[in-house]
């Protein structure tokens, strides 16, 4: 029975976060959702931005806290083990969702691009991001990030696997696609409004804060190999290296 309720839980987890972060993809694009970044009833800018700041906030310290080896290793007295991820996930898309909800837009103008094609091209640059950062889940494992594969793994017989240290594919060239993705996604705006400057600034902010903590782990576990790997490979753009000229032969 424990077996098939990991299984259900963490299923039906993953269809809630789907459904969140499609919401989310609406509401930073201004499309296809009841309220979006830009839409709903705004109040003084101060005050907006109190109650943004506090929304984000709450998001980055979900994050941060409950993706720490120190609290997972006390969580899962608590938690089964094979749902850690899964409750992280909840926790996570519950997080998201209250942004979503309670965001207090700020409209503003801060810039606007009225040229068809800059506008085309932002869109698209703004596209290519979300695209970027469903391709990176789908190379690191989608369905072990997001907890499905730990939910099922006893019902269907199969042992967690350890970490393995690879680079597939984009992360031969970044070490965060996954994060480039997100920040194409929140700046590449035609229409950028204050509120969404806030946002995209603050988002930024915290996802280099995320890949210090990220990065820390990831030496802590896998040493010299990610150490070698980070000292070659750019961390959200690739780097640029230089060839060096051949020495000629004296004749």
């Amino acid at each position: 029975m424990r077996k098939v309720l990991a299984a259900l839980y963490s299923v039906l987890v993953y269809g809630f976060f789907l459904g969140v972060f499609l919401y989310a993809i609406g509401f930073v694009e201004n499309i296809l959702v009841p309220k979006s970044i830009d839409s709903g009833p705004s109040g003084d800018v101060a005050s907006s931005l109190l109650i943004d700041a506090a929304l984000l906030a709450l998001f980055a310290l979900q994050h941060s806290i409950m993706a720490r080896t120190g609290f997972k290793r006390v969580w899962t007295r608590i938690v089964p083990a094979e749902v850690e991820r899964s409750t992280f996930v909840l926790f996570a898309s519950l997080a998201l969702a209250l942004v979503c909800w309670q965001w207090r837009p700020l409209p503003q103008t801060v810039w606007s691009v009225d040229d068809p094609i800059g506008f085309r091209v932002l869109l698209v640059v703004s596209w290519m991001g979300w695209g970027l950062l469903l391709l990176s889940t789908f190379l690191i494992s989608h369905f072990h990030l997001f907890g499905v594969s730990q939910g099922l793994a006893r019902l269907l017989g199969h042992a967690d696997p350890e970490p393995a240290f690879v680079t597939p594919f984009l992360y031969r060239w970044l070490r965060h696609p996954l994060y480039a993705g997100f920040i194409l996604a929140f700046w590449a705006a035609p229409h950028m409004t204050l509120g969404h400057l806030f946002f995209a600034i603050a988002t930024t902010g915290y996802i280099f804060v995320g890949i210090w903590f990220e990065e820390r782990d990831l030496i802590a576990y896998f040493g010299d190999r990610y150490r070698q790997y980070r000292a070659t490979v750019g961390m959200l753009f690739p780097k640029v290296r230089s060839v060096a000229p051949r020495k000629g032969v004296a004749r």
